[in-house]
């Protein structure tokens, strides 16, 4: 644990070690279900002391009595510690004082991030995926922000390519011609649905006539070109504009309701240019090649597969946008680190694109980490696919917990079925593959929840208005001691600032939500079992309380998770 204590506690540990063995290490000291804090650094030196980790472990120990530190040798070598009650309240005490600075973590300090998630396709409605990119995103995003970096929250997605051509064919067959006045009105997700279904017919006759295919392509072409001299009295170019403009008024709307929000859009009309220019400069031996017509880059060299990045009509795929985005991204920021978060099925698609900027950019490569996540399924059910017009949309979810949320509880409450949805999400390692969803699971006040969470913290609160007493330094009267439950609580409390290094190191929320219930836990334990308000410890109680309260509060911001006051 890394807390004032423990940081004096290493560098002691290490001072005795270079002492006793002439070796110099940094030990890391846990927290443990044995002690209150563990090392296995007697294991770790054992070889280059040349003598077993017990008798290492047991050497050590020895000098750290000498020093006042209660310690004892465990197994094949585990150093156990245990800290005396008033050290415990005094760290307690401190940190309550001192606020966020004490759990304060610095990993990213001074450093610029630039973290691009959801990535939605205009002329598309978001799917579940989008959601799920959403919140890992922004509390990947935030937990960097509470490591001190700074942090530019950035957008990218299609309003040119394939699936645009396809919509606007079907939308010109829909009308009988692009005729602007004719779309429909009404409220903005109703015009998207409309989109949507657009997207679908355009999407079936390209694959099942040759002749809408071929009209498809010169589609695409064309809006490539009322993009690049922007265009905007074309009657095509109007219906564009217009259903472009409408895509990102849905876009905002999401985004408002699920709290996330971004800096800067970058649309792939304006990264296609750049990466277009980029990768016909970068034609030469060992990068991009040209291939009967089109421009690709082989990556069989370094055990990937080769890829498309200009294709024979001249336009930039993907690839190329991808290349471009890379590039106006360290224009405008100049970044330590560019987070890249995505499903997983572009994680092979994503090598070959920094492989192949690692040929003429090496650095730009080197700097950009992406981050993938599997797809969102319901109980029971299967992946779906926006291309065959079955797809799960992100609203829908939404939609879902909300009523279940006020069917458990009996009134609505947005905060709650919010904090139910991004807990949900975030519990589970990002990379762990597929996550199945569990609607009823999400709202239960029970479990391992949002809102098991979210009532945790109310309650806390309500306990602390309930509670009077003057403020003060903490210390526990002679020859009082902590209970079982105030003693786990608090060592809970301060294993907050470990738990937040870890996560921040690894960029993984989930480790903050199984922090956050454990630590619920040990306080519904401690709440059980002790009388706050009125009782003969209230200050020392008081105390553990507003600890609660801090470390609770801090660990729900990082998830985005809203507190509320009451459920």
């Amino acid at each position: 644990m890394y807390n004032i204590d423990m940081e004096k506690l290493t560098e002691q540990l290490g001072a005795i070690i270079k002492a006793e063995f002439g070796i110099e290490v940094l030990p890391r000291i846990e927290s443990s279900e044995h002690g209150d804090f563990e090392t296995n650094v007697a294991m770790q030196i054992a070889k280059q002391a040349g003598e077993n980790p017990r008798a290492v472990g047991e050497k050590l120990v020895v000098a750290l009595s000498a020093e006042g530190v209660t310690a004892e040798v465990a197994g094949a070598g585990f150093i156990n510690f245990t800290l005396a009650d008033s050290e415990l309240v005094a760290t307690l005490d401190e940190s309550v004082r001192k606020h966020e600075d004490f759990y304060k973590c610095e990993a990213y300090k001074n450093k610029v991030v630039v973290t691009e998630f959801s990535d939605p396709n205009p002329f598309k409605v978001l799917h579940v995926g989008h959601l799920y990119t959403s919140i890992v995103g922004d509390a990947i995003s935030n937990l960097v922000e509470k490591a001190g970096g700074k942090v530019h929250r950035v957008n990218f997605g299609g309003d040119v390519g394939l699936h645009v051509a396809k919509t606007m064919w079907a939308i010109d067959k829909q009308m009988g011609g692009f005729d602007v006045e004719r779309l429909p009105s009404g409220e903005i997700a109703a015009r998207m649905d409309w989109i949507a279904a657009r997207y679908v017919e355009g999407t079936n006759a390209y694959e099942e006539s040759e002749a809408a295919k071929a009209e498809i392509v010169e589609i695409n072409k064309t809006i490539y070109e009322i993009t690049a001299r922007e265009d905007h009295e074309s009657a095509m170019a109007k219906v564009y504009w217009q259903c472009r403009e409408w895509s990102y008024e849905y876009f905002d709307a999401f985004y408002a309701r699920v709290g996330v929000s971004f800096e800067k859009y970058y649309p792939e009309s304006v990264t296609a240019e750049l990466g277009l220019e980029i990768v016909k400069r970068e034609i030469k031996p060992g990068g991009y090649e040209l291939s009967d017509g089109a421009v690709i880059f082989r990556g069989e060299p370094y055990g990937l597969h080769t890829r498309v990045f200009i294709n024979n009509n001249g336009l930039p795929t993907y690839e190329a946008k991808d290349v471009g985005l890379l590039e106006k991204k360290w224009q405008d920021y100049k970044f330590d680190l560019s987070v890249v978060i995505t499903g997983a099925d572009i994680t092979e698609y994503m090598k070959v694109v920094l492989k192949s900027v690692e040929q003429f950019a090496p650095e730009l490569a080197r700097r950009t980490k992406h981050i993938v996540h599997g797809n969102v399924k319901l109980m029971g059910g299967v992946k779906m696919s926006s291309r065959k017009g079955n797809f799960l949309r992100a609203v829908d979810v939404l939609d879902m917990v909300a009523s279940e949320q006020e069917a458990v509880s009996g009134s609505p409450d947005s905060a709650v079925a919010l904090g139910a949805t991004k807990y949900a999400f975030l519990k589970t390692k990002v990379e762990a593959g597929d996550l199945i969803f569990d609607v009823k699971e999400s709202v239960s006040v029970q479990g391992d929840s949002g809102p098991y969470l979210q009532y945790s913290l109310a309650r806390a609160k309500s306990i602390l208005r309930k509670v009077g007493g003057a403020e003060g330094e903490l210390v526990l009267s002679e020859g009082e001691n902590l209970d079982e439950h105030e003693r786990r609580l608090l060592l809970a409390l301060l294993e907050w600032k470990e738990q937040l290094a870890r996560s921040v190191d690894e960029l993984a929320p989930h480790r903050v939500c199984t922090y956050l219930y454990k630590l619920a836990q040990k306080f519904s334990r401690f709440y059980e079992n002790n009388r706050v308000a009125g009782g003969e410890k209230e200050k020392l109680r008081k105390k553990l309380v507003e600890g609660y309260i801090e470390v609770l509060e801090s660990g729900l911001a990082v998830l985005g998770i809203p507190s509320v006051e009451k459920i």
